[in-house]
């Protein structure tokens, strides 16, 4: 059975040309890149003309560039920095967050009593910006604002420099988890008002298990992960090398052809809104759809019946990937925490659908067709 895949925000497929860069790294370029000889000079080599090319990418200086393991790790390691280093003693942070940021702020909220805000979430999906002034405005304490710049499930884009802008008239600490956007929009990271920003590989066709962390120059943290020198000494153990390799390929493949795999996207993706409204009385979309939102996600709302409840169980027995919510949770479906927070009306189903530069038209027609049948 041929199985058509709509759930890139969850991970990407690798792209052969970023296999084929990686690949030297997996057989003959071996070497440790901590070593002083020879093959580790190659690796070491290889991770600094990585950094490089990731800096140029994203307008940052090579130095304000991390590899971690991915957008958990780099989530986690800002927050806790801005705790433990920056003397941010209340986080500000959303209700719609990814759970990378929401259970560490609930962690450092439980645990080491930082107060803990959320800012208010418009019907949109959107940020209440007003909100968000007085939380910073009635604090009394230093802040850390902690918000996504993409929400991986409903897809709204938040104003990253308005946001930025206010964080510096509060003089508050900005992280912003990117893990969507990176390798989907531009970043101009030099005038870009923003302390921290996370990426991950394998969400725009790199490999799995990679990710990075951006520290603006001007703010200086410890280590979160102890035990090496790796990383100019913010984050030891020994590096992944091919998966680095992989990241800085992937990024520049993105950047080169965003343009035309951007409006690529966002067509497939307004073709499917199109379909499905025109094939199933009352479907209703949750986000911004024909507002400020990611191109490649689309959340559906069905009405509930006993049908649609089994809808992503029977999508895919024929073949077909989608997410009920974040595919970080979705073992045991307990509904989504984003949907909860924007609309909690029990009398609809809310299905995923995100798509990457693999996908097709014919693919949108044959699944709306089969979502008809089904419902």
């Amino acid at each position: 059975m041929e199985r058509i895949y709509f759930d890139n925000a969850a991970t990407t497929s690798l792209d052969p040309v970023v296999l084929e860069a990686m690949l030297p790294y997996m057989t003959e370029k071996f070497g440790n890149p901590s070593s002083i000889y020879s093959y580790g000079r190659e690796s070491r080599l290889g991770i600094e003309n990585a950094r490089k090319s990731v800096a140029k990418n994203l307008n940052a200086h090579p130095g304000e560039i991390f590899f971690t393991s991915g957008g958990t790790e780099s989530s986690n390691t800002a927050i806790h920095a801005a705790v433990k280093d920056l003397g941010c003693r209340h986080i500000i942070s959303s209700p719609i967050e990814h759970h990378a940021t929401l259970h560490t702020v609930e962690h450092l909220h439980h645990h080491d009593g930082i107060a803990l805000s959320f800012v208010r979430v418009l019907p949109s999906g959107h940020i209440d910006m007003a909100h968000l002034r007085e939380l910073l405005a009635g604090s009394t304490e230093k802040c850390l604002v902690t918000l996504m710049h993409a929400n991986n499930e409903i897809g709204n884009l938040l104003d990253i420099h308005a946001v930025g802008t206010l964080c510096k008239e509060f003089d508050a600490i900005f992280h912003s988890d990117t893990v969507q956007t990176v390798g989907h929009y531009p970043f101009d990271l030099r005038n870009t008002p923003v302390h921290f920003i996370t990426g991950a590989g394998h969400k725009f066709h790199g490999p799995k298990g990679v990710g990075i962390l951006y520290i603006n120059e001007n703010v200086k943290i410890t280590p979160y992960i102890q035990g090496g020198s790796q990383e100019r000494n913010m984050r030891a153990g020994t590096e992944n090398l091919y998966g680095i390799i992989g990241f800085a390929k992937a990024l520049e493949l993105a950047t080169a052809h965003h343009e035309e795999h951007s409006k690529y996207i966002n067509d497939l993706r307004q073709y499917m809104a199109k379909l499905l409204q025109e094939n199933i009385p009352g479907v209703t979309f949750n986000g911004d759809l024909q507002g400020r939102s990611l191109y490649t996600v689309l959340n559906v709302s069905f009405p509930k019946s006993e049908k649609s409840e089994m809808i992503l169980f029977n999508m895919d027995i024929n073949g077909i990937c989608a997410s009920g919510g974040s595919a970080c949770t979705s073992g045991a479906n307990a509904g989504s925490h984003v949907i909860r927070a924007i609309n909690s009306n029990p009398n609809q189903i809310a299905v995923r659908f995100s798509f990457s530069k693999n996908n097709t038209k014919e693919e949108i027609e044959k699944v709306v067709e089969k979502v008809k049948e089904l419902i």
